[in-house]
């Protein structure tokens, strides 16, 4: 009877426990959020208050945290975190016309799924105001052409590029435009041109003078260059007496041949100074053209030959949640000459899971550190090998900030301590530089927080901008400058102090134009230094480099973007490719090359010498050759060294490749894949 009585107590409690389960759930399905008004309509500059809550399906507020945020760079909003009622007044300013949305998004505790919300805004176009000629000719060789370019801006003094500018030439048979804004000069004389759109015009005088030249000629120093290798042609224009004729515009264009026979055709790019790269063997022909007159040259491109396989010399599986960042490094004292790993976990349990890979064949669980957390999606580990960050997200007591723990023994890590303050909405990534941790707090800024105490950390700084709907992703910090990235307000650097000049810094400082301009900002004032918008507002990450084949110095911008679906949905089929911004001339960077796998998704990337490592998502590992100038399309020039899909029967999703993060460390490319975890690969021996 006892028994019968034992077990009809568990069924009860069972069925209690069951009862409250479903009930949570039914509650939290049901929360939603209340926007009052409903919906809004503002002219840029205007601003309007927003009232904001959470409720449940019987309309009583749930007193829960909140984020509100909008489209970037088209409304600012504040607060962007609500306080613990659960209602949030927000202030909502229009800077960007179109159809834009007012989010909303809990700030999920540990195994919640957030619940989401929105508002439509209408921000309509302002009437146009004045149209402007940029940088026009005032006058133009006969027999040459000039495209005429027109900046529109509206009464809201921003520039329009949604509509489209009518040019008109009032002497045709002197020179006309072609459908795409060209000007070409057919006859000497005078002629006036029109700009015209929706009754707003603007006109231009242009003389149209005799053209000198009466020949051309065409050369480069080199007979034949491999794909992707750049080659500069010189054209000059001649005069009847064979002088060079000085400032006249020269169109370059090229014709090939393509040694293969399947269909493929040959390939190139050619710039208008005359750099050509070609992505396909053949032969290739370059033509230089003025005033009637043309020289070509014929040049062979062979294959770039740099391809590799990599083989698997050792893999930590991870199978029961999804792994995040890596990060790895040198052992010290008595654990001096052997090599450890961190990895983190995303959307699980706030786990981090530390590993001996001394023996990279025999990669080896040896320690797990577990925080009030649902994501770890960071980890960094200091130079000095003493200390290791890891980041939080999802606590449930909602403090999301940082953990610094004790790793000289990471065969039993320690936790040292933790910050928190100001870090609510959660730390999605961090770096550490000289005794300080600059932490991405809740994709608005970051903080910059002193760990030279790692028991007793404190708050040194914050550096945050100032555009609407602002947000940054991640931060990478080199020789005293930290480059953000920030979507679509694109790269920053942030000046943090720079290097100091002395003999041994000069040859760096040299090589890096931002360091010229560096030493204003510290660690306690940050500075911005130099920014770069991306046009897609994508821009995940930075890295910056400097070629050790040509002395150039880039900063790659890496995308991340999911145009089929939500990042969070067991298939997000993600893409984006990573930009090579040329930074010799800061004050007009420009983008001069991109490495884009089709069909795949860029995360992060690492650079060694004259060589690109990648994670590309369900692209797995990418080695790419990145020496020599750079230009075009690096995948489709064959600088694709190599690429390795981590897979694992048994990963989180089996047999599903999903690469997070590369590390080159000792001659191996160490790197972590979401559903398998640590991989370390190598470059199979040529023999």
């Amino acid at each position: 009877m006892l028994k019968i009585k034992s077990h009809l107590v568990l069924l009860l409690f069972l069925i209690v426990f069951l009862q409250h389960i479903m009930a949570k759930s039914v509650d939290k399905d049901s929360l939603f959020f209340d926007f009052i008004p409903e919906q809004l309509t503002l002219k840029i500059g205007d601003s309007a208050k927003v009232k904001v809550s959470l409720q449940n399906s019987n309309g009583e507020i749930v007193k829960d945290l909140f984020s509100i945020y909008g489209q970037h760079r088209s409304i600012s909003v504040n607060p962007r975190i609500s306080d613990s009622t659960g209602i949030a007044l927000v202030k909502v300013k229009a800077f960007k016309s179109g159809s834009i949305k007012l989010n909303t998004r809990t700030l999920t505790g540990k195994g919640e799924d957030p619940v989401k919300g929105e508002m439509p805004i209408e921000i309509p176009y302002p009437e146009l105001k004045t149209i402007e000629f940029v940088n026009p000719p005032l006058t133009i060789y006969q027999g040459t052409s000039v495209y005429i370019k027109t900046i529109v801006l509206d009464k809201a003094n921003i520039k329009r590029k949604d509509v489209k500018v009518d040019l008109i030439s009032k002497e045709p048979r002197v020179a006309h435009f072609d459908a795409h804004g060209q000007l070409i000069a057919k006859l000497k004389g005078r002629i006036k041109i029109e700009a015209n759109i929706e009754g707003i015009s603007n006109s231009l005088d242009i003389r149209i003078i005799a053209n000198p030249v009466r020949g051309m000629s065409l050369s480069s120093d080199k007979e034949e260059i491999r794909t992707g290798d750049v080659i500069s042609f010189i054209a000059v224009p001649l005069s009847r007496s064979g002088k060079p004729v000085n400032e006249i515009p020269i169109k370059f264009s090229w014709y090939g041949e393509a040694d293969y026979e399947i269909g493929l055709p040959a390939n190139g790019q050619i710039t208008k100074n005359g750099n050509f790269v070609a992505e396909t063997p053949g032969i290739y022909t370059i033509s230089a053209s003025t005033g009637g007159y043309t020289a070509s040259k014929s040049i062979r491109v062979i294959p770039r030959n740099v391809s590799s396989k990599l083989e698997l010399v050792g893999h930590g599986l991870v199978s029961s949640v999804n792994t995040s960042d890596l990060w790895v490094w040198p052992g010290i004292g008595k654990h001096s000459g052997k090599d450890f790993a961190v990895t983190g976990t995303w959307g699980a349990n706030g786990d981090a899971y530390f590993w001996d890979v001394s023996d990279p064949t025999n990669i080896t669980p040896i320690d797990t550190i577990t925080v009030d957390a649902r994501t770890v999606n960071d980890v960094k580990v200091s130079e000095d090998g003493q200390v290791c960050i890891i980041t939080r997200e999802g606590a449930s007591n909602r403090k999301n900030g940082i953990v610094i723990l004790d790793v000289k023994n990471p065969y039993d890590v320690k936790i040292l301590s933790e910050y928190n303050n100001d870090l609510t909405g959660g730390v999605h990534n961090i770096f550490i530089y000289k005794n300080h941790v600059f932490a991405v707090n809740n994709s608005r800024k970051f903080d910059i927080i002193d760990i030279s105490d790692p028991v007793n950390p404190y708050h040194v700084s914050s550096f945050e901008l100032k555009t609407p709907g602002h947000s940054i992703h991640d931060v990478w910090v080199v020789d005293g400058i930290a480059y953000s990235s920030n979507w679509s307000d694109g790269i920053h650097a942030i000046d943090i102090g720079g290097l100091p000049y002395s003999e041994r810094n000069m040859p760096i400082i040299q090589s890096n134009p931002l360091l010229q301009i560096a030493g204003r900002g510290s660690l306690k004032t940050p500075v911005s230094i130099f920014n770069k918008k991306d046009l897609t507002g994508r821009n995940h990450a930075a890295f910056p480099f400097l070629s050790q084949s040509t002395g150039n110095f880039y900063v790659i911008g890496g995308d991340e973007w999911f145009p089929f679906g939500d990042s969070d949905s067991d298939a997000p089929n993600p893409r984006g490719g990573f930009h090579f911004i040329d930074m010799q001339n800061i004050n007009s960077p420009h983008e001069v090359a991109i490495y884009q796998v089709p069909e795949a998704g860029s995360h992060n990337m690492w650079v060694q010498g004259d060589t690109l490592f990648t994670a590309y998502y369900q692209g797995g590992l990418r080695v790419v050759d990145i020496s020599g100038e750079l230009l075009g399309d690096l995948y489709k020039q064959g600088r694709e060294i190599a690429f390795f899909h981590g897979r694992s029967s048994k990963g989180f999703i089996p047999n599903a490749p999903l690469a997070w993060g590369p590390q080159p460390y000792k001659g191996l490319i160490y790197f972590s894949d979401m559903n398998s975890g640590l991989y370390a690969v190598r470059f199979e021996d040529k023999e």
